[in-house]
């Protein structure tokens, strides 16, 4: 697709509208609250939307999807305090390399295919927290802490939590953005051909390993930005936090529940899951059975509405496609 017509596409400029409607609604009363309440749900709109890179157009499920979002927490964190870098510099390094370690070991666990990748990326994810929880440089098992000094180049604590917020809106934006550049790409058909038939793809031509290494590389650098800026908010970051298989677990049920495949079915799905989540979270009934709720709800979409919020809207309105894909 040329730029031209890309710009053209009514989900570009949706995309366009709910990330300033992010970034500026919480700007418009200095609503703290709001703030932290859309943040969240932007991490989990991140991890879902790249998380689909793989599930939705390749066809591979990876529950491991979060190493990428703590390694990218632990690099960027480590070369703030250790070494004094600027926030966005570090973030973008932790980026860059988490992507391409993505891309060697892509290489190498996507000959795996089913189940057996799915496990296979759920071992990547423990041996790395394995290994970061005895690497001393990044404080082991406590973790790295980040003194008040790091944020003053931000103009202050307070001042800096606005502006990770509109970082993270951002990076929230870029990844909406690059899975429908993606999809509307002949690599974005090639993979979509993949995830249909692996082997009928790649007897027509589809250079299913280099594509397949591409897309988990290209699935793994905005979480990892994401993580960057997240656990630099937080000040400090530890392994049981930064590779939490619950994230991952999450990302998969708001994948679904939104419509895998598309592209604004992963974001719609992980805003509604997020608003559920922290409804769990402060009721004293279901605090406690947040997960057991996510189960269910990702069982009754496999077996009712396999295509999720999407599927059902474009089946109920076809028309709905040209606008939201």
């Amino acid at each position: 697709m040329s730029p031209i017509a890309f710009l053209r596409k009514p989900t570009f400029w949706l995309i366009v509208l709910a990330t300033l409607a992010f970034a500026f609604v919480p700007l418009w009363h200095d609503n703290v609250e709001l703030r932290e309440e859309l943040l969240i749900a932007a991490i989990y709109i991140i991890l879902a939307a790249n998380l689909n890179l793989m599930i939705g157009y390749a066809g591979y499920i990876n529950f491991g999807n979060i190493v990428f979002f703590g390694l990218g927490g632990y690099v960027c964190v480590w070369l703030v305090s250790s070494h004094g870098w600027p926030l966005v510099a570090a973030a973008l390094a932790g980026a860059a390399g988490v992507s391409f370690v993505a891309l060697l070991f892509g290489l190498g666990i996507l000959r795996l295919r089913g189940a057996y990748f799915a496990l296979s990326t759920i071992g990547v994810n423990e041996g790395v927290k394995a290994f970061v929880a005895n690497f001393t440089p990044w404080g082991g098992s406590t973790g790295i802490y980040l003194s008040i000094e790091a944020f003053q180049p931000l103009g202050g604590p307070k001042q800096a939590l606005w502006v990770i917020y509109l970082l993270l809106v951002a990076v929230m934006g870029l990844s909406l953005l690059l899975s429908y550049a993606i999809k509307t790409s002949k690599f974005g058909l090639g993979l979509l051909a993949i995830g249909q038939n692996e082997d009928a793809a790649a007897v027509l031509g589809v250079p299913t390993p280099r594509y397949k290494a591409l897309v988990y590389s290209a699935s793994a650098f905005l979480p990892a930005a994401a993580g960057a800026l997240f656990f630099f908010k937080s000040a400090f970051i530890q392994p049981d936090d930064a590779f939490d298989l619950v994230f991952s677990t999450e990302a998969i049920v708001a994948v679904m529940l939104g419509g895998q495949g598309t592209v604004i079915g992963p974001a719609l799905g992980a805003f509604l899951y997020e608003e559920l989540r922290s409804t769990l979270l402060t009721s004293q009934t279901f605090s406690n059975f947040q997960m057991v709720i996510a189960g269910v709800l990702l069982l009754v979409i496999v077996l009712f509405v396999p295509g999720g919020l999407m599927g059902w809207i474009h089946r109920r309105w076809p028309r709905a496609k040209r606008v939201l894909e």
